[in-house]
């Protein structure tokens, strides 16, 4: 057996910003040397930041990724990181073709040691990567401190065979595998049990390195780590956060005698790579980090929402938020993740009442603001709202999206004028039945419940009180505020059940519908009333041009609304 001491980099890279990722690299790879780390690894097209969706179409893009590689390795020579060979990826192109490639590099001594190329390509869900890249069609097998450690990425674990199966083949000691793999809920439980499995079927020791942060809709959530060949959890990483994850690994000397060329599993070519050293035996006190502490449920959803708004404000340029305080539950929970995104002091709020606003409502949001210490202000749309109908006869549901579309256009000014991005605070369950008013409750920027039902955001509320009350701190949002029946409050004791059925049912017919594709009369053999199935299924189906319309927000669930559901807006399908 020899020892490894490798080093997992789970960073945060920003799309496009080539130049601070390549630094944000040297940084990270001067403290894994420092660490005393044999190998330095960073996420999927960490160089780049990841997806970089149609920027892989123009041959700038790819030529300043390959140009800002070749610097990066003479770089981080003259950092004093040479010696430490570092895995990194980035933005390529094919060799054969001139098509752009998903790639990875190894950088050692100031120049490239090797590249290659992710095999399988995930063309589902939030994944389009057929629309970009050419496969690629070998295995890299490093052998260094007399241990061979097989490459890979994402995409290529996710798939039975490929480079799994080729790692077998050559004899890999440890299958390294970078990843850009977005959060949903209970999704690292799913990964976790893949890992190890695959590594089961290479027969080696695993290492998963997954990405931190937001890129518009998507969310990672980090949350590495490293099994042994029996699956054993060795280390893991903490979700969320930036970290580097250092660990000795005791592994088998390398005895392949394969050699390059060598076509293994799925026609993939061997590629070795010897970068020297002499096999170690494990140090005294070998470093085994203990497994960073894990979120529960509720905390791992309130945490990718916080995380995917911080993103969300800070890479595109902005130091504050606004939004339509209402004394509701949706903006109440809004206002709370944005709070704990970027700080009180850069959420502003405005509470707009109208004629028809209670008492208690603007009292809501007054207190939550109290709570908070956010910025708030107050201003009626009512003498707007007159004017309105003074100059046009309006009634019924023209009268209430009026007020809407009023404090739309009201928060939309202040914006302009003050220079902070607005918040919707549309929920998942309004947006599929289309309980929303276009240019009213859905301007903005960023929807940061966009992909959450109304069940889960009371169930997020009460866990964000509870934790204010387990801290020692004043919860954040007005107990009353819970509790009370929800309401837009549009028109005299409007309550949201005059519209539509109570939200548990609402939701259970949805999440079958939505996620799970189910049409109307499988949700109808499920025990659903079919009256209720009928009335959803038609409308989520006619309120398709409503959601197109609808900001981006952090995904959440197994199937957003936007990247991962895609359906026709004109459509004369009604059976679910």
């Amino acid at each position: 057996m020899a020892n490894l001491r490798l080093a997992l980099a789970q960073t945060d890279p920003r799309v496009g910003d080539i130049a601070h990722n390549r630094e944000q690299v040297i940084s990270w790879s001067k403290r894994a040397v420092a660490a005393g780390a044999r190998l330095v690894a960073f996420p999927e097209m960490s160089l780049t930041g990841y997806p970089v969706e149609d920027l892989a179409l123009r041959a700038s893009f790819v030529e300043a990724s390959r140009a800002a590689l070749v610097e990066l390795a003479e770089l981080l020579a003259a950092e004093g990181a040479g010696e430490t060979p570092v895995v990194v990826g980035y933005l390529g192109r094919s060799p054969r073709t001139g098509a752009p490639q998903n790639c990875a590099a190894v950088l050692h001594r100031g120049r490239v040691a090797t590249r290659f190329a992710k095999h399988f390509l995930p063309n589902y869900g939030v994944f389009d990567e057929y629309r970009y890249f050419e496969p690629g069609d070998q295995l890299p097998v490093l052998r260094l401190d007399g241990v061979d450690v097989a490459l890979a990425i994402c995409e290529d674990i996710w798939q039975e065979g490929g480079r799994v199966a080729a790692a077998g083949q050559a004899g890999a000691g440890l299958l390294l595998t970078l990843n850009g793999s977005p959060y949903e809920r209970d999704k690292d439980d799913q990964r976790l049990e893949l890992v190890r499995r695959r590594a089961a079927e290479a027969g080696c020791a695993l290492a998963y390195l997954n990405m931190v942060g937001g890129q518009d809709e998507l969310v990672f959530d980090g949350d590495s780590v490293v099994v042994d060949a029996a699956g054993r959890v060795l280390a893991r990483g903490p979700q969320f956060e930036e970290s580097l994850l250092v660990l000795d690994l005791e592994l088998p000397q390398a005895h392949s005698e394969l050699v390059d060329g060598t076509v293994l599993a799925d026609g993939l070519a061997l590629v070795r790579v010897d970068l020297g050293g002499a096999p170690a035996p494990a140090p005294a006190e070998p470093l085994v980090p203990a497994p960073a502490p894990r979120l529960d449920d509720l905390a791992e959803v309130y945490t990718a929402l916080v995380t995917g708004t911080r993103a969300y404000v800070r890479k595109n340029g902005f130091e504050s938020v606004l939004i339509g305080l209402s004394g509701g539950i949706d903006s109440a929970l809004v206002a709370a993740v944005a709070v704990d995104a970027i700080g009180a002091e850069h959420v502003h709020c405005v509470s707009m009442p109208s004629r028809y606003s209670s008492q208690h409502s603007k009292d809501d949001a007054a207190e939550l603001a109290r709570r908070t210490g956010l910025n708030f202000r107050t201003v009626s749309i009512a003498p707007m709202f007159d004017a309105y109908l003074g100059a046009v006869e309006l009634t019924g549901l023209a009268e209430e999206n009026l007020q809407s579309r009023l404090r739309g256009t009201l928060l939309m000014a202040i914006s302009n004028q003050e220079g902070h991005l607005v918040l919707a605070p549309g929920n998942k369950s309004e947006l599929a039945v289309g309980y929303s008013t276009l240019y009213g409750d859905s301007v903005g920027a960023f929807g940061p419940i966009k992909d959450v039902y109304k069940t889960l955001v009371f169930e997020l509320a009460a866990w964000r009180n509870a934790v204010a009350a387990e801290r020692g701190e004043l919860p954040p949002i007005p107990e009353h505020t819970i509790l009370k029946p929800p309401s837009a409050e549009l028109r005299p004791d409007q309550v949201d059940t005059d519209s539509l059925p109570d939200y548990p049912l609402l939701d259970a017919v949805l999440t079958r519908y939505v996620e799970g594709d189910r049409g109307r009369d499988a949700i109808v053999a499920e025990g659903y009333p079919a009256d209720v199935v009928d009335r959803v299924v038609r409308l989520v189906d006619v309120a398709e041009y409503k959601r197109r319309q609808y900001p981006p927000g952090p995904k959440v669930s197994p199937k957003n609304f936007g990247r991962d559901r895609r359906l026709p807006i004109t459509n004369a399908w009604r059976r679910g």
